[in-house]
């Protein structure tokens, strides 16, 4: 019997947990970089990227070789039983890239929650503190510890109760909104003066570009003053790059583009081009302070994900991906912005590199109905988009940085035809 996209949809209603979702009523048989094929034969432009874990494409030949290669060696061992060297390079290379002077250490994780579980945890192990300030419309994670830093409540953590304590939140500097970076860091003292003291707070934690947030770029004073609170205080300044890592803002790491460094940066989604790895790299004497035995996880850091992983770094270099995400945001920036000229319902295209969105209004309020409008009619013309924002109103771009220039231009055009039809 010949499978199809609603046959399929009906056996995971049967099968599989409601919370569950799917966002796309398409099931995926093959890849390959941009373009995804599914069980109807149907090709689609992947714009969405498996949210930002394929800046090297679908099944980057690179990484489908190495990946191969070391399945002939050995699939899983456990780091903390049986290391091997795939691990320990990786974590070299890190280290190397992340941005800081002074000498680093990393560990490695299976997720990004976990990563920012434990870049928390090593955090208040080394303060000897609990509290952590986190910002509005932050997404971290669906663990129980992440939930609690993740600012938004609905769908994540909705009915599920109060998350665990001692996360304040912050404001996050968002122009659009009518908050401003003076404003968000008041909010960081008001928290010190209502809330916890500041030798109570373990980190300061964020996202240098908001993720599900939004795409919202934190300005570099914003980050500039966030060190000097931080630096004040004792406090440690922990950078969310799971989505902005591994090349996405053009710059391996979007901290190289803000003026300071964090003191520990977590990383996760496209450092191994589609295989599930995370970590927390950071300042030496700060990832030491946990004892022997205190990090890890029976599949943290898989010989096939490092595999995976090095290979990624490997492609960035050969294929000089860093240059061409600038390139990529720079052409799909000018015409995001040609289209925000042609319809005001475009109050703002931003981003970081080829890390851009534009966010969808009319008569001044966010309309998120009108977002999943457009991403129903670019789906329906073979594009595949993603929306996000704290009002559901922002449409993300995070096509591989390897797609090729005719289709990153077809794929755009349809974008732009969709827009003409939900506007119409």
């Amino acid at each position: 019997m010949k499978k199809t996209n609603a046959g399929l949809i009906e056996r995971k209603a049967s099968a599989v947990a409601r919370g569950v979702g799917l966002l796309h009523p398409h099931f995926i048989e093959q890849a390959q970089n941009t373009t995804v094929r599914d069980v109807e034969g149907r090709e689609l432009i992947d714009f969405a990227g498996g949210i930002a874990v394929l800046n090297t494409g679908h099944l980057h030949p690179k990484v489908k070789a190495a990946v191969l290669e070391q399945l002939d060696k050995v699939s899983h061992t456990c780091f903390m039983v049986l290391g091997y060297e795939p691990y320990v390079e990786l974590c070299e290379k890190v280290n190397e890239l992340a941005p800081g002077d002074f000498p680093k250490k990393s560990a490695l994780f299976t997720t990004g929650a976990e990563a920012l579980e434990n870049a928390v945890k090593i955090a208040r192990a080394y303060t000897k503190r609990t509290g952590v300030i986190a910002f509005g419309g932050g997404y971290h994670g669906r663990t129980m510890a992440t939930l609690a830093l993740t600012g938004k409540v609905a769908p994540y953590s909705a009915g599920m109760g109060i998350m665990p304590g001692d996360v304040f939140r912050a404001m996050y500097p968002n122009k659009l909104h009518g908050v401003s970076t003076a404003d968000a860091l008041a909010s960081i003292e008001r928290i010190f003066k209502f809330d916890a003291e500041p030798q109570n707070i373990a980190a300061i934690l964020l996202e240098p570009v908001l993720g599900e947030g939004g795409f919202y770029v934190a300005p570099k004073e914003f980050m500039q003053g966030l060190r000097e609170l931080c630096d004040k205080h004792g406090i440690l300044l922990i950078a969310d790059e799971v989505q902005t890592g591994a090349g996405r803002t053009g710059t391996f790491f979007a901290m190289e583009q803000m003026g300071v460094a964090a003191d520990l940066t977590t990383f996760a989604k496209s450092i191994a081009g589609g295989f599930p790895l995370s970590g927390v790299v950071g300042k030496a004497e700060v990832m030491d302070v946990v004892g022997s035995g205190g990090l890890g996880g029976t599949y943290a850091g898989g010989p096939i994900a490092c595999a995976a992983a090095l290979a990624v770094l490997e492609v960035f270099k050969e294929e000089n991906l860093l240059e061409r995400c600038r390139t990529v945001g720079e052409q799909v920036t000018a015409r995001l912005q040609a289209l925000a000229k042609q319809y005001p319902v475009i109050a703002e295209v931003r981003g970081l590199g080829a890390m851009l969105a534009i966010e969808l209004m009319k008569e001044g309020k966010p309309s998120p109905e009108l977002t999943a409008a457009l991403v129903a009619k670019a789906r329906e013309k073979g594009l595949i988009l993603l929306s996000c924002g704290i009002y559901g109103n922002v449409i993300r771009i995070l096509m591989p940085l390897t797609v090729p220039d005719t289709q990153l231009n077809q794929g755009l055009d349809i974008l732009a035809e969709s827009l003409a039809e939900v506007t119409a």
